[in-house]
């Protein structure tokens, strides 16, 4: 199984709802396998085309196996892309339907927790006085990359800068070994928006569409890294070959991306604003679970929702796309975030099935590429969220 693993973290930081999000929207089969400290016994989720089809936990199996599972708040996973053979297809709840179902009965109590406690004010002042550096205790990591686009490689050591915030530079690299954490600098010094391992991209697709471009963060080697550089040059041709409507589609991630760290930083420095837009309407047509749309005409904007109510996460305009991307899933709209939209406001439904497909064919790499890019947004999207609540936190002690 270990040759097969192609995506590992820490639900620490990426809960198991986000990870069978990601999966889900991917359409990943294999399985899952989970481990703690804190519990004896290993959990795995068996998944067919995305969605979790049996589970095993101890002497638990199925979908009581699985609720199980929500509870650990501490663990490794590992996911193993694989054929399923001799599994019995016991789960029959799509996916959204179990999350929502597990979070209700983890909410109610019904779901034993199982993991440290969580920690006092007193443990958050002088134990851990950034509680966004947790998060990071383990990186998330990514698929292997086909060797076929690597043209060299370089290693760097501990400390050592490999990408400066600001700079300008053309090359996308995979990490093959070891840690690279990815820094922005604020007003109050510099934040970490991510620790990322093997297999995970530095770079975005814009180093497809143009050729040098601005860096919007700083990546720096935690220990011995080791990054293979790729080729370019097949990578954007494959990206050429796009159809106008699939590219949009990337373009948009790479700015969702870049507005929801821009928002985490803001929220860092506590200069985020949370009032909603108030001359925007929310629409029944906008907010269903199937969809995929690509804005006309006016503005759009996501609103989040986090435990302290409703947030901005996003703003939208012209050939940006919103709902339901066929082949991937970040926790923002259409489940967890509702849209805003302007007066006069059009946009198009596309066509999923057709998009699905032209995904399916894309090569491995930049499959990866793009399934890299929604665990980025996942990931900060949390951290946003925590730095909000924690900015507001603050606000109440102080007052």
């Amino acid at each position: 199984m270990a040759d097969n693993i192609v995506f590992s973290g820490n639900i620490l930081f990426l809960s198991l709802a986000d990870v069978i999000q990601l999966l889900g929207g991917n359409h990943c089969t294999g399985i899952l396998t989970l481990r703690s400290q804190y519990s004896a016994d290993m959990g795995a989720i068996y998944f067919i085309g995305g969605d979790p089809v049996n589970a095993s936990c101890g002497k638990l199996k199925g979908i009581e196996a699985l609720y199980a599972l929500f509870g650990w708040t501490d663990g490794k996973y590992e996911f193993s892309e694989e054929q399923l053979s001799g599994i019995d297809p016991v789960i029959k709840q799509n996916r959204m339907a179990i999350v929502m179902d597990a979070v209700r009965l983890l909410d109610d109590g019904q779901i034993a927790r199982v993991g440290p406690n969580p920690l006092t004010k007193k443990d958050n002042d002088e134990s851990v006085p950034d509680m966004t550096k947790m998060d990071f205790e383990h990186p998330v990591k990514g698929p292997l990359v086909n060797y076929r686009y690597v043209m060299g490689e370089y290693s760097y050591k501990d400390g050592a800068t490999i990408v400066k915030e600001g700079k300008y530079g053309k090359w996308m690299w995979v990490i093959y070994e070891g840690t690279v954490k990815i820094t922005r600098q604020t007003s109050k010094g510099t934040i970490t928006l991510a620790r990322l391992g093997e297999g995970c991209f530095i770079g975005t697709i814009r180093a497809l569409i143009h050729g040098e471009y601005s860096r919007s963060a700083t990546a720096i080697a935690e220990g011995k890294v080791r990054l293979f550089i790729l080729e370019a040059e097949p990578l954007q041709r494959e990206y050429a070959a796009l159809s106008e409507n699939f590219k949009k589609i990337l373009i948009s991630l790479d700015y969702r991306l870049r507005q929801i760290n821009d928002n985490a930083v803001a929220a860092y420095v506590g200069d985020y604003s949370k009032v909603l837009p108030q001359n925007k309407v929310c629409e029944d047509r906008f907010q269903n679970n199937t969809d995929l749309y690509i804005i006309r005409k006016g503005t759009a904007d996501i609103i989040g929702k986090c435990s302290k109510g409703d947030v901005n996460l996003l703003s939208f305009g012209c050939d940006d796309v919103f709902g339901k991307i066929p082949f991937m899933e970040f926790g923002h709209e259409p489940l967890s975030a509702s849209v805003l939209t302007s007066n006069s406001f059009e946009a198009e439904i596309l066509d999923s099935q057709s998009l699905q497909k032209e995904y399916d064919n894309l090569s491995p790499t930049l499959r990866n590429f793009i399934f890299n890019a929604a665990t980025s947004i996942a990931m900060t999207t949390k951290l946003f969220y925590q730095l909000l609540e924690k900015g507001e936190e603050k606000e109440d002690d102080e007052n």
